[in-house]
Parts: structure tokens; sequence; C-alpha cells
């Protein structure tokens, strides 16, 4: 005679624990959508426990310190695309705009002070100008900002290769004043340029928090027509997203003198995709309207912190990029869910 196995309470407590599990689904992405910050500042802090854990020589003092040295060019090249993201844009050619400011400022620079400084005075009109336009293009001819963009991206490499095939070295001076700082404990050496993108992360996040103008660009990014039925103008606020964006990728060339002095055309080849993957790693919407400068500046320091780490620990580079473009679709995923939370 078989003993009988009364089953009957398993569906209901099976039930609870479901429940209970998606409740906490619900209230993780509620926190989510409220502090998009704490995702990415939860994954950093987790990625830096778990490699120095497993690896000796991450938790060090040079390798901390490079890392922060690394983050500058790209760090300030996210920022740009962020404000273009938060507005449903994107721009495939910001390093492109970047490196071709870096070429004409190390190809007519000389050796004097005085024209160290004009020509970075010219570099960054030159990159607000493409800015501009690229704004322009989208704003005013209502054309998409990836086709705009891109084709922006094509030309602008041509044009760098036809302005110079050659590897240029900037003189010393104020050119590559970025590359001085000061050392903290020992041979921890925080340089100008890490000070000065924290700060540009600090600015740009009281004017998207704390101004008309931020307001503006997440409304718009969030819904035009809406925004438009509000009393916002639409092109002007795109053409200023685009236009600071062009200065901050003019900033980003200066900083990049700071890391090395040599340029050429073939210089930051991965740009655009490393910042796109920097801003959405950061918490901010492909869709636009939603997403922080901070956010993005972390999850820079992700994809630096998962490369070193991963590195370090002997893991071919092929699975950094398989690590990466799961961390880029884990992102994407987490906004489509808190967008459908945040719209019910």
């Amino acid at each position: 005679m078989s003993a009988h196995v009364d089953h009957s309470d398993a569906g209901p407590v099976e039930t609870a624990a479901q429940s209970a599990f998606v409740t906490r689904l619900v209230n993780a992405t509620d926190i989510a959508y409220r502090s998009p910050v704490l995702g990415p500042l939860a994954a950093l802090i987790i990625a830096c426990i778990i490699f120095a854990l497993s690896t000796s020589t991450f938790f060090t003092v040079d390798n901390l310190s490079l890392i922060l040295q690394q983050s500058v060019v790209v760090g300030t090249l996210a920022l740009g695309q962020t404000i273009i993201i938060l507005t449903a844009g994107i721009d495939l050619a910001n390093g492109a705009i970047m490196v071709l400011g870096t070429l004409v400022i190390a190809k007519e620079v000389g050796h004097s002070h005085a024209s160290q400084v004009g020509f970075l005075v010219i570099g960054t009109v030159l990159c607000a100008a493409l800015g501009a336009l690229n704004g322009w293009l989208v704003s005013r001819l209502n054309l998409p900002p990836f086709i705009v963009t891109l084709g922006a991206l094509t030309v602008l490499q041509a044009v760098g290769r036809l302005y110079t095939s050659q590897t240029l070295l900037a003189p010393g001076g104020p050119l590559t004043f970025l590359s001085g700082g000061y050392f903290l404990y020992g041979k921890f050496q925080i340089t100008y340029g890490v000070v000065l993108v924290l700060v540009t992360v600090a600015v740009m996040h009281y004017a998207l928090t704390h101004t008309a103008w931020g307001r503006h660009v997440y409304a718009v990014g969030n819904d035009p027509g809406a925004a438009r039925r509000t009393g916002i103008a639409i092109r002007p606020v795109l053409i200023s997203v685009y236009l600071l964006a062009g200065l901050l990728y003019a900033l980003a060339a200066w900083q990049s003198f700071g890391r090395s002095p040599a340029t050429s055309a073939n210089a930051f080849p991965t740009a655009n995709l490393d910042t796109i993957t920097a801003v959405v790693i950061g918490g901010t919407s492909l869709f636009g309207g939603r997403g922080t400068v901070i956010g993005s500046y972390i999850g820079a320091l992700i994809v630096l912190v998962l490369q070193s780490g991963l590195t370090q620990a002997g893991i071919d580079p092929l699975y950094q990029s398989v690590a990466t473009g799961i961390l880029v679709i884990l992102a994407v995923a987490l906004d489509q869910v808190t967008r459908r939370r945040s719209t019910r």
C-alpha cells in the first residue's frame, strides 16, 4: 500500500512565492526609474569588488589611477552623446568631429603658447560648428539623427584623411597641460584632465536638472508633441543640444592631447560605439527623455573596469566584447521594463 502525499498546499505556497518575486521585481524597476544612477553605480561597485577579489593587481594604486585617466576622453564624449540621446537622437559622428578638431589643432599650431591657445579656440569653433550643422539638419530639415550623423561620420573621416595622412605630434605647453596633476597616496595621480571631466559632469548635471533649458531637453525627448503644445520651441532646443555637444567634443579633443600628444586621422575609431555603450549602460534611455550625465560617466567607468579586470584575469579580449554587449542588451531590456511600468 503506497503512502499518500498531500500536495494541496504546494500550489498556494508556490503562487505566494512567485507573487513575492514579482513584487520585488516591480519595486526594483520603480526604484530604477526614479533613480537611474543607482543601477549603474551598484554595477560599478559590484564589478570592482569581484575583480578586487579575483585578481591581485586590479585594486592597486596604479591601476585605479589608470582607469580614471582613461575615462577622461570617452567620458567627455559620452556627455555630448547623452544630451543628444535625451532628445531621442543619436550621434555617430562624435569621434570623427573630435579627431578632426585634434588634426586641425596639431597640424597648424606653432610652438608659442599664444599660437597654441589660438588654435585651440579655432578647433573649438570648428567642433561646435559641425555639431550645430548636424543639429540644423535634424531640426530644420526633419532628417533622422541616425542618417545625418552617419553621413557626417563618413564625410568627416574622409576629410580627416585628406587633410593629413601623417601622425601629428602636439608640442608641450597649453595643449598637453591636462596631463599634469596631483599625486595622492604615493603613485595615485589625479590629472587635471580627470578634474576637468568631473567638473564638466557636475556642470552638465546642474544644467539639465536645475535650468529651464534642461527641462526643455527632457520634455523634447519624452514627447515632442506635448512639448510643442506647452510652448517649447523644439528647433532651438535641438540646435542648442547639438551645438553644446560639439563644444564637449572640442573639450575632449583638448583632453586627448593630455592623454597622448600624438594624433592621426585613424585615432579613436570606435569612439561613437564606446560612448553609446557608456550612455546605455549608464541608464539613459535610447528612446529619449530619461537619463543622467552622471550615469553616463559611471557607464564609461563600468566599461573600463570590465576591460581592465577581465584583462588582468587573463580573459580573451573577444570575451570582453561579449560581456560588454550583454550588458548593453540587459540595460536596454531594463529600460523597456521601466518605461512600460511608468506608463501604467
